[in-house]
């Protein structure tokens, strides 16, 4: 039988923009392979079913990395906590294939802990299992919670003894693949920019348009609505983020997608309680990438981007079009907090107002964030409809707006007839998870792992995670 994988058709996009945008890479050869993590559920993405591929299949391609496409370690330059870094670019990954979906959509498989490439420095190109358990985590669970993501195709534990700061030591190494639309980041255009490359940055945003936003392809004003539309994606995951009450962690340019999708997981953290201060990376001493500060950073890094593109299009278009991010962000985050109450549809002005209140109570009560949706999904009935007193009666809620807040959402429930309560509870439970993995919960699925190589608690998670679809 031969390997599915390898009867793909696999698209030289990257490849045929030739070595100035990439390095041709060998990948590592690892003492071992265990299959971790197989995300069966992209199979029908890439036009393959669950029974065609066997285990030896994944192990083959995504770990022994054999027969497919050369593999490019990506170029690219980075503001980090503020700082131009021109000594970046990818580490210990590459981009092992694209294809295109069954959605007609273009796909990368990359690759994270595979090796040392030019861009290594001092490090050894690895990645802990811990790291790829979390990815793992991270990716699924912002799937679920409707976030604008790459996810985790595949993680194999490759039997190699790692040391790290931030770890105990030695630590179990792994390698990953992530399944996104892009690695291009902010930061391949800055490189050029630092480069002086005019023709080169053009080269890549033609490629960008043609591949990423076919719909603007031959229309006048390209370049223009290519970055309105960047804007306005930028935007929204900003308010996804913040909605699903996910901290990034490091959200330096060069962690920015151009095809605007959330990806690179490191140093990530679900906040506990409402806490715009809150930090995710132990090395973010001044706050920079604290979750309240998100959406200004994410506009901050578009403005950025704007440093190279303005070498190719007017300066004048660019400002036009960032000067909407504010309201795009308000306009999104509005409708994904709604949705995350249970309502689709409500006035502007009551849905506002119900907004501004829900975080209000939250920021006061210091309430568990994520419980808070969980017992709203999880206690809703029609009485509410009648008398907002029963609204969440036995929880236990302490905050001087919680009558005003009790009140907004009954006269949001009182917007629809009863019949229609039933719509209410069912977007109540599409739109929150029925369980977050902040870090306690990777703890505990981490622990058993760590000590016993026991992998219950993990399966166990992304099963209910699933089943919550």
């Amino acid at each position: 039988m031969t390997n599915p994988f390898l009867n793909l058709e696999y698209e030289p996009a990257m490849e045929n923009l030739g070595e100035d945008y990439y390095d041709i890479v060998t990948p590592a050869e690892f003492p071992q392979h265990i299959l971790r993590f197989a995300n069966k559920s992209l199979l029908p993405t890439i036009g393959l079913s669950e029974d065609s591929v066997r285990e030896k299949d994944w192990l083959e391609i995504f770990g022994k990395f054999q027969g497919l496409c050369p593999a490019l370690a990506l170029k690219y330059h980075g503001y980090q906590f503020g700082q131009y870094n021109p000594f970046l670019g990818d580490g210990r990954g590459f981009l092992y294939g694209q294809i295109r979906g069954s959605d007609g959509r273009l796909y990368d498989f990359g690759t994270k802990g595979s090796g040392r490439t030019p861009y290594s420095r001092t490090a050894d190109g690895r990645l802990t299992l811990k790291g790829g358990v979390r990815e793992v985590i991270a990716g699924e669970t912002l799937h679920r919670l409707g976030v604008n993501t790459s996810r985790c195709f595949t993680l194999i534990e490759t039997g190699e003894s790692l040391w790290r700061g931030d770890e105990p030591s030695p630590t179990r190494s792994s390698v990953m693949v992530r399944f996104s639309h892009s690695h291009i980041r902010f930061g391949s255009f800055e490189r050029l920019h630092y480069l002086q490359r005019t023709d080169l940055i053009k080269n890549l945003l033609d490629h960008v348009i043609y591949y990423y936003y076919p719909h603007l392809c031959n229309q006048e004003n390209s370049y223009k609505k290519f970055y309105g539309e960047l804007v306005k994606r930028v935007a929204k995951l900003s308010a996804q983020w913040m909605g699903a009450g996910f901290c990034h962690g490091v959200l330096n340019t060069d962690n920015m997608s151009i095809t605007g999708e959330s990806f690179d997981y490191g140093p990530f953290a679900f906040i506990n309680t409402y806490d715009p201060k809150f930090i995710a990376a132990y090395f973010d001493y001044g706050g920079r990438y604290s979750y309240g500060n998100q959406p200004l950073i994410c506009r901050l890094n578009l403005e950025k981007l704007q440093v190279p593109l303005s070498l190719i299009m007017p300066f004048q278009d660019l400002h036009e079009e960032l000067s909407y991010f504010d309201d795009y962000y308000e306009k999104y985050y509005q409708e994904i907090m709604l949705k995350k109450l249970g309502f689709v549809n409500l006035p502007q002005k009551l849905g506002a107002d119900l907004v501004r209140e829900t975080v209000n109570l939250l920021k006061e009560s210091q309430v568990n964030y994520h419980q808070f949706f969980i017992n709203l999904v999880n206690d809703f009935n029609y009485s509410w409809h009648e008398n907002h007193n029963l609204i969440l009666e036995n929880r236990d809620i302490i905050s001087s707006n919680l009558e005003q807040w009790s009140i907004l959402y009954h006269k949001a429930l009182e917007n629809f007839v009863r019949e229609e309560l039933d719509e209410i509870k069912c977007n109540l439970s599409k739109y929150n998870a029925p369980i977050i993995p902040v870090r306690s919960v990777i703890e505990e699925i981490w622990q058993p792992i760590n000590d016993d190589d026991n992998w219950q608690l993990f399966n166990q998670f992304l099963q209910d995670l699933y089943k919550s679809f």
